[in-house]
C-alpha cells in the first residue's frame, strides 16, 4: 500500500477454509510505495538509490523473517501478490499497451519472467514510466519503490512462481464477510 505493506504466511488448508484460519504469520510493515518513494525519492532511481531502498524494507522484514523462522526453508510455497506493484509487473510481462485487469488478474509468473519484467521497469526513465499506459503518470514516481519492496521480499523468500490478483485487501475482507453472511459474491 501507500504507507505500508501487509505481509501474511498462510498455511495450506482444506478447500473453503477461512484465510485467518491459515493465517500463521502476519505483519503490516510501516513501509508502502508512498513512504519509500517520498524517503529515496522516485524520480530518478539510480542502482544506489534502488538498492538502499530494497536494504530498508530487508530491514523492515526482520520481525517477519524471524517470525516465519525456518518454515521458509522447509515450505514449498509461491508468492501471491495483490494490486499496485504486482499488477503492473504483470502488465509489463505481458507487453500490454494498457492496462486490462481481465489479463492481469490470476496470472502467474515464474520467477525468471518477474524478474525480468522489474528489470524492465528499472530501465525505462520517468518520462517512459509516466508514458506506459500500465503505469501513468499518477504511478510513475511509485513504481520503482513498490519493485523494491517486492525485490526485498523475494530475496528473503526466494519462490519459483508469483501468482497476481487485481484485487487487494478490501475486496478479501468483504469477500469473506460476505460468505460469512451466505451471500454469494461469484
Amino acid at each position: 500500500g501507500g504507507g505500508s505493506s501487509e505481509l501474511v504466511w498462510l498455511a495450506r488448508g482444506a478447500p473453503g477454509a477461512r484465510i485467518a484460519e491459515r493465517m500463521k504469520v502476519w505483519i503490516s510493515m510501516p513501509l508502502g510505495v508512498v513512504t519509500l518513494a517520498e524517503e529515496f525519492g522516485g524520480e530518478d532511481v539510480d542502482e544506489g538509490v534502488y538498492e538502499a531502498m530494497v536494504a530498508r524494507v530487508t530491514q523492515a522484514l526482520a520481525p517477519f523473517l524471524a517470525a516465519v523462522g525456518g518454515e521458509r526453508e522447509r515450505a514449498r510455497f509461491h508468492h501471491l501478490g495483490t494490486s499496485g506493484t504486482v499488477t503492473t509487473v504483470a502488465g509489463v510481462h505481458l507487453g500490454l499497451q494498457r492496462y486490462e485487469r481481465r489479463l492481469v488478474d490470476g496470472v502467474w509468473l515464474d520467477d525468471v519472467a518477474a524478474a525480468a519484467a522489474v528489470m524492465a521497469l528499472r530501465r525505462m526513465d520517468y518520462a517512459a514510466r509516466r508514458a506506459h499506459g500500465c503505469i501513468g503518470p499518477a504511478r510513475a514516481d511509485l513504481v520503482l519503490a513498490g519493485c523494491a519492496i517486492y525485490d526485498a521480499i523475494r530475496r528473503a523468500f526466494p519462490a519459483p512462481r508469483l501468482r497476481v490478483a487485481d484485487r487487494g485487501l478490501r475486496e478479501g475482507i468483504l469477500s469473506e464477510l460476505m460468505a460469512e453472511d451466505g451471500i454469494d459474491h461469484g
